[in-house]
């Protein structure tokens, strides 16, 4: 069940993987936020904003993207995520995760990185590869496995992406299974999903991750649709598929863009629900910097726990 009841964020440099321990150990799951920095970036002011509206629904953590884009190609583009995230600790007391991706990036940029993490009182950092483009330019560190191992040596409590339907780039569900293990064995402490819109597609994954030995948490990753042009996006870029309830929502509200935000949050909030009944370790709410969206996902799970009692 969702830890719905109040509780203190426990400290701004809580370790994420104590969070899931602590959870687990009550019969609880954790809840997160995700936020990005639009364009690489999120004035402090946006980000306050945001965060203020975040901070009362007492998520587990809030996670901040690499950037909008997340190519890390200018050796800076941490900066921006590193800030929001220490404005969300330093500020309103809640557990941040930093994104940092290490393709297009050299160690110098790397460690500039680690270094501004490390004074900025960060220390959980989810390691993800990036985007491969017709630009990129190979790197000391080229997978995913490779960033997480590196960061663990610099003490830091790591995360990695969990693909349930498989990675843009794997085609065979079996090579899919072991990215993931490699990726535990090199140090991750947790994993956090792609965004998926349906969860018999997670139980199978989660099935076939416990049999290849996954014995970290994995929360689910769940996005509420908000338009048309977002879910044709997100379905190119993610290799998420669309099962037909969606489609008929889509082509009923194509032309009442408020209706049509409705229904979306509706469906994830719904989803949400049916995988905190199906007992997942986490639940992971990929929020588009839209308080409200949190803030409709707690109400549901507060009430849908009280109706399993």
């Amino acid at each position: 069940m969702p830890d719905t009841a109040p509780r203190t964020a426990g400290g701004p440099s809580r370790r994420i993987s104590d969070i899931y321990a602590s959870a687990a150990a009550r019969g609880k799951q954790v809840l997160s936020f995700e936020i990005f920095p639009p364009r690489g970036e999120l004035s402090d002011e946006n980000a306050r904003t945001v965060a203020r509206e975040l901070a009362p629904l007492q998520p587990d953590f809030i996670s901040v993207t690499h950037s909008a884009g997340g190519s890390g190609s200018d050796g800076l583009s941490y900066n921006a995520t590193n800030q929001v995230s220490s404005l969300i600790q330093d500020e309103f007391g809640v557990p941040s995760m930093a994104h940092l991706t290490c393709i297009n990036t050299t160690r110098e940029d790397l460690e500039h990185a680690v270094a501004d993490m490390h004074a900025r009182g960060i220390v959980n950092v989810l390691a993800v590869r990036g985007d491969v483009s017709s630009s990129s330019k190979p790197g000391e560190f080229s997978l995913a496995k490779d960033l997480i191992a590196y960061l663990k040596g610099e003490g830091f409590c790591v995360g990695a992406a969990a693909y349930p339907e498989g990675h843009i780039d794997c085609d065979d569900p079996k090579v899919n299974i072991e990215h993931l293990k490699a990726k535990q064995d090199a140090g991750a402490d947790f994993f956090v999903t792609q965004l998926f819109f349906t969860n018999s597609l997670f139980y199978r994954f989660r099935e076939d991750a416990l049999a290849a030995g996954i014995t970290v948490p994995i929360s689910c990753g769940v996005m509420p649709f908000m338009s048309k042009k977002q879910v044709q996006r997100m379905v190119f870029m993610c290799a998420a598929s669309l099962p037909a309830p969606i489609v008929k929502l889509l082509a009923k509200y194509e032309d009442d863009k408020e209706s049509l935000l409705q229904a979306g949050i509706d469906y994830a909030a719904a989803q949400l629900v049916d995988l905190a009944a199906h007992g997942v370790d986490g639940l992971h709410v990929y929020t588009m910097n839209r308080p409200q969206v949190a803030a409709v996902v707690k109400q549901r799970l507060k009430a849908a726990e009280a109706v399993r009692g």
